[in-house]
């Protein structure tokens, strides 16, 4: 006969799926690391195992005794599984702003769940690292399993979620992708994978609201970089010790908009059935993937859990309508934008090599603001007239000086898939102008003027 012992026993071991609507003109294999077919529907059924037995085998965790954890549910359900298997009780801390779904399915799995305000620092009494802490020496024979800084949450992604990835894909993968939170899911498989294919690319999701992506950036734990964000299980106002930035290549932000829609799209195209933070994770993988894939690559993108957690948020359409994700403009996303032109949005660029008089010249001609500057094939840098006429009037000779001189940084690229939202959020006194490629390989350029126009229409 054929059989598990318990349902522990059904973790790990789950599929990649190959994505091939919301990929429609990405060069490259794009797979989805599809977690919510482990027993608790979520990645972190792994980790609360891992977490178990290595406090058993350390005698932290004896026989009758309970578990203790703030967690965004995931993790409460895997703890909850392994509990029940094993033994043992649980008590789970989570924030207010985590979906009710969650919340009752703890309860149903027999735990006792402390709701705590999620407006609070961390260090605050009321927030749910601080209950949880509380509670642990407070009630004997109990343990925190803290998978913010315990680095079997690390340890279990090394020893199985990697080899995975490896073995299903033949040692294929090239770049992998995933939301960063506690930081054991992505660092641990990196880790694994970077030790077999040292080149390989891991992308980082964080969401706006989050300290990882500008901490990655400049070294800075910047606390204006914090503010409420309504995503579940990404992004973090702590630095957990299972980040490990160096396993980490590059981060890229996801607005809770986007990642909604996105989590929306893959149930409705791909018949992938997910929650929230995938949303984020695969807008990100998408945004990165048309700019820089290449037809050779294959990227791997981590799925962390079931949409069922979601059912009275981002799957519902009264509340998407509340918070204004389901807003219907004639302009959502830059494709839209570069659409409505019919044709009209030829590139225009000048040479570095030129002088800032024919920068001048040219913006004059064709009526523009914002100009880049290109070397060959490649944008290099920008222009923006307020910033030309401020040097003239400072330096009339300027004009004859190379465009090379004087130009500033060149405009951001940006995903043709962004909404008008998130291009919004982007452009301001620093970065004037976006830049997008199409499927085609064209680039063009989006303007604070062409968002004034989507936002109005």
């Amino acid at each position: 006969m054929k059989y598990y012992n318990s349902i522990i026993d059904t973790i790990g071991n789950t599929p990649l799926i190959k994505l091939n609507k919301i990929t429609k003109g990405i060069k490259g294999t794009v797979l989805a690391k599809v977690e919510y077919f482990n027993p608790g529907n979520s990645v972190k059924d792994r980790i609360a195992l891992r977490m178990i037995e290595d406090a058993e085998r350390e005698g932290r965790l004896k026989p009758g005794g309970t578990i203790i954890e703030g967690t965004s549910g995931n993790t409460g359900m895997g703890l909850a599984l392994t509990a029940i298997a094993k033994g043992y009780k649980c008590i789970f801390t989570v924030s207010d702003k985590q979906s009710q779904e969650k919340i009752n399915i703890l309860r149903a799995l027999g735990a006792e769940v402390v709701v705590c305000p999620t407006n609070v620092e961390p260090d605050d009494p009321r927030s749910y690292y601080s209950v949880a802490r509380r509670l642990n020496q407070e009630i004997p024979n109990s343990i925190y399993p803290n998978q913010y800084d315990n680095l079997s949450n690390t340890a279990a992604h090394y020893d199985t979620t990697g080899p995975e990835i490896w073995k299903d894909t033949e040692g294929k993968i090239t770049h992998l992708v995933a939301g960063v939170g506690t930081g054991g899911t992505i660092c641990g498989t990196s880790k694994y994978l970077k030790e077999r294919k040292p080149e390989l690319i891991t992308i980082g999701i964080d969401t706006y609201g989050s300290v990882f992506k500008k901490y990655k950036e400049t070294g800075i734990f910047d606390e204006k970089e914090i503010y409420p964000y309504l995503t579940e299980g990404i992004g973090e106002d702590i630095l957990p010790k299972n980040v490990d930035f160096d396993l980490i290549d590059l981060f890229i932000k996801v607005t809770d908009k986007d990642a909604a829609i996105m989590a929306r799209r893959m149930a409705r195209e791909e018949g992938l059935f997910v929650g929230w933070s995938c949303g984020s994770a695969m807008h990100g993988a998408i945004e990165y993937a048309r700019q820089h894939l290449k037809e050779e690559d294959v990227m791997v993108v981590i799925l962390p859990d079931h949409g069922t957690r979601y059912l009275n948020k981002i799957y519902n359409d009264v509340w998407m309508k509340d918070h204004g994700f389901l807003e219907q403009r004639q302009f959502a996303t830059a494709r839209d934008i570069i659409r409505a032109r019919n044709g009209a949005s030829k590139l225009i660029t000048i040479d570095k090599n030129e002088t800032i008089g024919t920068a001048i010249r040219l913006l004059n001609q064709a009526g523009i603001s914002q100009l880049p500057v290109a070397e060959g094939d490649n944008i290099v840098g920008s222009l923006n007239d307020s910033a030309l006429l401020n040097m003239l009037i400072d330096n009339p000779d300027a004009k004859n000086l190379p465009v090379a001189e004087v130009m500033g940084p060149p405009f951001r690229f940006v995903g043709i898939d962004n909404t008008v939202d998130a291009l919004s959020g982007l452009i301001d006194k620093d970065n004037k102008a976006l830049l997008v490629r199409d499927e085609s390989n064209q680039v063009h350029i989006i303007t604070q003027h062409d968002l004034l126009v989507a936002l109005t229409n």
